[in-house]
């Protein structure tokens, strides 16, 4: 779907990559800038989305590998959790493939723009829910049902997937966030996994795309990374989350 005629949209897309995978690195929700910049080189909004959620795939094993240090003692919570996700996410992408275009084309908007407003409320949350390793133990029929609608949400779009899990394991697991980020990390490695070997096999997935988008994610995580300490956090976030309700509100009155 790409026009190869046309450098200015590979330029684009790599722009787009590196600077995903720096939000990611520091404020979490960098899908929300690959959707739209999909977009703007004229992919439609399905082949967008399922070429956004593989292209994330390398982003959330480096998360994993840079986090390892976090999961050991997790084992237990993580397999069950691990089992939750990867069920959510099948049901999600078995949505996405299964119901007629024209609903997912009429959801995406109210879904990006959720996804937005979760960004944006994302420090508010942290302050109400406080340090999770200060309550008792996990809630797990709770943590099992949150984990698995937000895998749901995950295999059908993806967007700010991550400020959605965590926010689900901040309200009902026992643990320091360090360590829920870290398992925030394995799950969407689950949801991403099952997303890559559906859409592999029935889903409009541009390879060409996802060939640039993936290193340069993974480029702009690690030199995302290295300058966290310097950016301003709070910045970072409020442009992703005017830029995504721009794009929502963009596609519904299209």
């Amino acid at each position: 779907m790409i026009d190869l005629s046309q450098p200015w949209a590979l330029v684009f897309l790599l722009v787009a990559g590196l600077l995903a995978g720096a939000v990611n690195a520091v404020a979490g929700g960098g899908s929300l800038l690959v959707f739209p910049a999909l977009l703007g080189v004229g992919f439609p909004p399905l082949a967008a989305n399922v070429t956004n959620s593989v292209a994330q795939w390398p982003g959330y094993a480096g998360l994993v590998l840079g986090a390892r240090r976090e999961l050991p003692g997790q084992g237990r919570r993580i397999a069950v959790t691990a089992v939750a996700a990867a069920l959510g996410s099948g049901v999600g992408c078995t949505l996405l493939l299964v119901l007629p275009s024209s609903v997912f084309d009429a959801v995406v908007p109210v879904l990006v723009i959720l996804a937005s407003l979760t960004m944006a409320v994302g420090p508010w949350l942290k302050r109400r829910i406080g340090d999770p390793a200060a309550r008792g133990r996990d809630r797990t029929p709770a943590l099992l049902v949150a984990v698995f609608l937000a895998a749901v949400y995950g295999g059908y779009f993806g967007g700010a997937l991550g400020v959605v899990l965590i926010s689900a394991l901040s309200l009902f697991a026992h643990d320091e966030l360090r360590r829920l980020n870290a398992l925030k990390g394995v799950l969407s490695l689950v949801v991403a996994t099952v997303t890559v070997v559906v859409f592999a096999l029935g889903a409009p997935v541009d390879w060409l795309a996802v060939a640039l988008l993936a290193p340069t994610t993974l480029v702009g995580g690690y030199v995302g990374a290295l300058v966290a300490r310097r950016m301003p956090e709070t910045l970072l976030r409020w442009a992703v989350v005017l830029l995504g309700l721009a794009v929502g509100v963009a596609l519904l009155v299209t």
